[in-house]
Protein backbone atom coordinates (compact mmCIF):
# COMPACT_ATOMS: atom_id res chain seq x y z
CA UNK A 1 0.00 0.00 0.00
CA UNK A 2 1.16 3.86 -0.86
CA UNK A 3 1.68 6.42 2.06
CA UNK A 4 -1.81 8.15 2.62
CA UNK A 5 -2.18 11.60 2.97
CA UNK A 6 -2.28 13.22 6.34
CA UNK A 7 -4.20 16.06 6.10
CA UNK A 8 -3.47 18.57 8.60
CA UNK A 9 -5.09 21.52 9.81
CA UNK A 10 -3.10 24.78 8.63
CA UNK A 11 -5.72 27.39 10.61
CA UNK A 12 -8.99 27.85 12.38
CA UNK A 13 -11.25 30.38 12.89
CA UNK A 14 -13.87 29.70 15.53
CA UNK A 15 -17.01 31.77 13.81
CA UNK A 16 -19.71 31.32 16.33
CA UNK A 17 -19.48 29.81 19.64
CA UNK A 18 -23.47 29.15 21.34
CA UNK A 19 -24.99 27.17 24.26
CA UNK A 20 -24.99 23.53 22.35
CA UNK A 21 -22.42 24.10 18.96
CA UNK A 22 -19.85 25.83 17.67
CA UNK A 23 -18.84 26.54 14.09
CA UNK A 24 -15.33 26.33 13.29
CA UNK A 25 -13.58 27.36 9.72
CA UNK A 26 -10.81 25.13 9.05
CA UNK A 27 -7.92 25.55 6.34
CA UNK A 28 -6.71 21.99 5.65
CA UNK A 29 -4.07 20.89 3.12
CA UNK A 30 -5.34 18.32 0.33
CA UNK A 31 -3.69 16.16 -1.80
CA UNK A 32 -1.51 18.00 -4.54
CA UNK A 33 -1.10 20.60 -1.98
CA UNK A 34 -3.91 22.79 -2.28
CA UNK A 35 -5.20 24.19 1.07
CA UNK A 36 -9.42 24.13 1.04
CA UNK A 37 -11.50 25.51 3.62
CA UNK A 38 -14.03 23.18 5.99
CA UNK A 39 -16.76 24.30 8.24
CA UNK A 40 -16.76 22.21 11.13
CA UNK A 41 -20.17 22.11 13.62
CA UNK A 42 -18.44 21.37 16.85
CA UNK A 43 -21.22 19.37 19.14
CA UNK A 44 -21.43 17.25 22.69
CA UNK A 45 -20.84 13.36 22.51
CA UNK A 46 -24.13 11.48 22.95
CA UNK A 47 -25.89 8.87 24.51
CA UNK A 48 -28.77 6.56 23.36
CA UNK A 49 -30.71 3.87 25.26
CA UNK A 50 -32.27 1.01 23.19
CA UNK A 51 -34.23 -0.20 26.42
CA UNK A 52 -36.11 -3.56 26.22
CA UNK A 53 -38.50 -4.66 28.34
CA UNK A 54 -39.79 -8.24 30.08
CA UNK A 55 -42.23 -8.40 27.22
CA UNK A 56 -39.25 -7.73 24.90
CA UNK A 57 -40.94 -4.32 23.96
CA UNK A 58 -38.83 -1.28 23.22
CA UNK A 59 -39.30 1.67 24.99
CA UNK A 60 -39.28 5.07 23.02
CA UNK A 61 -40.09 8.32 23.51
CA UNK A 62 -42.54 10.64 21.50
CA UNK A 63 -41.06 14.14 21.65
CA UNK A 64 -41.04 17.67 20.00
CA UNK A 65 -38.07 18.11 18.03
CA UNK A 66 -38.19 22.30 16.92
CA UNK A 67 -35.75 22.50 14.39
CA UNK A 68 -37.81 20.10 12.14
CA UNK A 69 -40.84 21.25 14.10
CA UNK A 70 -42.53 17.82 14.71
CA UNK A 71 -42.79 15.19 16.97
CA UNK A 72 -40.32 12.28 16.26
CA UNK A 73 -40.32 8.79 17.98
CA UNK A 74 -36.60 8.46 19.33
CA UNK A 75 -34.65 6.64 21.57
CA UNK A 76 -34.05 7.95 25.63
CA UNK A 77 -31.49 9.90 24.61
CA UNK A 78 -29.05 13.08 25.70
CA UNK A 79 -25.74 14.68 25.53
CA UNK A 80 -22.63 14.35 27.59
CA UNK A 81 -21.48 18.11 28.43
CA UNK A 82 -19.01 17.41 30.62
CA UNK A 83 -15.17 16.77 29.05
CA UNK A 84 -14.73 13.70 32.08
CA UNK A 85 -18.12 12.70 32.29
CA UNK A 86 -18.51 8.49 32.05
CA UNK A 87 -20.87 8.11 28.84
CA UNK A 88 -22.80 4.93 31.00
CA UNK A 89 -23.08 6.93 33.80
CA UNK A 90 -25.07 9.55 31.18
CA UNK A 91 -27.57 7.20 29.63
CA UNK A 92 -28.51 5.70 32.76
CA UNK A 93 -29.32 9.42 33.44
CA UNK A 94 -31.04 10.19 30.42
CA UNK A 95 -33.31 6.49 30.56
CA UNK A 96 -34.29 7.68 34.03
CA UNK A 97 -34.97 11.13 32.83
CA UNK A 98 -36.85 10.31 30.37
CA UNK A 99 -38.90 7.71 30.49
CA UNK A 100 -38.94 6.50 34.81
CA UNK A 101 -36.57 3.29 33.89
CA UNK A 102 -33.29 1.74 35.51
CA UNK A 103 -31.63 -1.36 34.12
CA UNK A 104 -29.99 -4.05 35.51
CA UNK A 105 -27.85 -5.07 32.24
CA UNK A 106 -25.97 -2.75 30.06
CA UNK A 107 -23.85 -3.33 26.56
CA UNK A 108 -22.56 -1.28 24.01
CA UNK A 109 -24.82 -1.91 20.75
CA UNK A 110 -23.25 0.56 18.21
CA UNK A 111 -21.68 3.78 17.68
CA UNK A 112 -22.10 6.30 15.14
CA UNK A 113 -20.60 9.19 13.42
CA UNK A 114 -23.93 11.05 12.68
CA UNK A 115 -23.09 13.20 9.75
CA UNK A 116 -19.10 13.65 9.40
CA UNK A 117 -19.45 15.73 6.13
CA UNK A 118 -19.71 18.85 8.49
CA UNK A 119 -19.84 18.07 11.96
CA UNK A 120 -17.87 15.98 14.85
CA UNK A 121 -21.35 14.60 16.62
CA UNK A 122 -20.93 11.15 17.30
CA UNK A 123 -23.16 9.28 20.14
CA UNK A 124 -22.98 6.21 21.24
CA UNK A 125 -26.21 3.75 21.48
CA UNK A 126 -26.39 1.42 24.64
CA UNK A 127 -28.81 -2.07 24.78
CA UNK A 128 -30.41 -1.74 28.48
CA UNK A 129 -32.04 -5.42 29.62
CA UNK A 130 -33.93 -6.43 33.20
CA UNK A 131 -35.77 -2.92 33.26
CA UNK A 132 -36.89 -1.52 36.79
CA UNK A 133 -38.67 1.97 37.28
CA UNK A 134 -36.52 4.30 39.59
CA UNK A 135 -37.09 8.34 40.63
CA UNK A 136 -37.83 10.26 37.35
CA UNK A 137 -36.86 14.42 37.51
CA UNK A 138 -40.14 16.74 37.02
CA UNK A 139 -39.43 17.54 33.45
CA UNK A 140 -38.69 20.70 31.83
CA UNK A 141 -39.79 22.50 28.40
CA UNK A 142 -40.14 19.81 25.74
CA UNK A 143 -39.73 16.84 27.68
CA UNK A 144 -42.94 18.02 29.48
CA UNK A 145 -44.61 17.14 26.69
CA UNK A 146 -42.93 13.83 26.32
CA UNK A 147 -44.93 10.65 25.82
CA UNK A 148 -42.91 6.87 26.21
CA UNK A 149 -44.43 4.48 23.47
CA UNK A 150 -43.91 0.87 23.70
CA UNK A 151 -43.47 -1.28 20.48
CA UNK A 152 -41.96 -4.65 19.55
CA UNK A 153 -39.20 -4.38 18.19
CA UNK A 154 -40.66 -6.31 14.78
CA UNK A 155 -42.93 -3.43 14.78
CA UNK A 156 -40.21 -1.10 15.34
CA UNK A 157 -38.07 -1.92 12.51
CA UNK A 158 -40.80 -2.02 10.24
CA UNK A 159 -41.99 1.82 11.21
CA UNK A 160 -38.40 2.52 10.33
CA UNK A 161 -38.96 1.04 6.95
CA UNK A 162 -42.05 2.82 6.13
CA UNK A 163 -40.43 5.93 7.49
CA UNK A 164 -43.03 6.41 10.67
CA UNK A 165 -39.10 6.37 12.34
CA UNK A 166 -36.81 8.97 10.55
CA UNK A 167 -34.62 9.98 13.76
CA UNK A 168 -31.29 8.52 12.77
CA UNK A 169 -30.35 7.54 16.16
CA UNK A 170 -33.51 5.60 16.01
CA UNK A 171 -33.13 4.03 12.96
CA UNK A 172 -29.53 3.26 14.22
CA UNK A 173 -30.46 1.33 17.35
CA UNK A 174 -33.17 -0.35 16.17
CA UNK A 175 -31.67 -1.78 13.24
CA UNK A 176 -28.71 -2.60 14.39
CA UNK A 177 -30.18 -4.53 17.84
CA UNK A 178 -32.53 -6.57 15.29
CA UNK A 179 -29.06 -7.35 12.75
CA UNK A 180 -27.38 -8.47 16.17
CA UNK A 181 -30.00 -10.94 17.00
CA UNK A 182 -30.63 -11.98 13.70
CA UNK A 183 -26.61 -12.97 13.38
CA UNK A 184 -26.15 -14.15 17.14
CA UNK A 185 -23.52 -11.46 17.59
CA UNK A 186 -22.96 -10.46 20.93
CA UNK A 187 -23.04 -6.47 21.78
CA UNK A 188 -19.40 -5.44 23.20
CA UNK A 189 -19.05 -4.56 27.22
CA UNK A 190 -20.76 -1.55 28.54
CA UNK A 191 -17.52 -0.25 29.22
CA UNK A 192 -15.92 -0.77 26.07
CA UNK A 193 -13.43 2.01 24.09
CA UNK A 194 -15.05 4.74 22.31
CA UNK A 195 -12.10 6.53 20.52
CA UNK A 196 -14.59 8.43 18.60
CA UNK A 197 -16.11 10.57 21.56
CA UNK A 198 -16.07 13.55 20.39
CA UNK A 199 -14.11 16.32 23.11
CA UNK A 200 -13.85 19.45 21.96
CA UNK A 201 -16.80 21.43 22.24
CA UNK A 202 -17.05 20.22 25.67
CA UNK A 203 -13.31 21.24 26.67
CA UNK A 204 -13.81 24.45 25.09
CA UNK A 205 -16.79 25.13 27.00
CA UNK A 206 -15.03 23.68 30.58
CA UNK A 207 -12.09 25.79 29.53
CA UNK A 208 -14.57 28.95 29.13
CA UNK A 209 -16.24 28.56 32.69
Amino acid sequence: MTDRHEFETVSSKTIYDGAILALRLDQVAMPGGRVVEREVVEHHGAVAVAALDADDKLVLIDQYRHPVATRLLELPAGLIDVPDEDPLAAAKRELAEETGLAAGRWSVLVDVVLSPGFTDEALRVYLAEDLTTTDQPEPENEEADLRVVRMSLDDAAAAAFRGEITNATAVAGILALVSARASGIEPRPADAPWPGRPTTFANRKAEQA
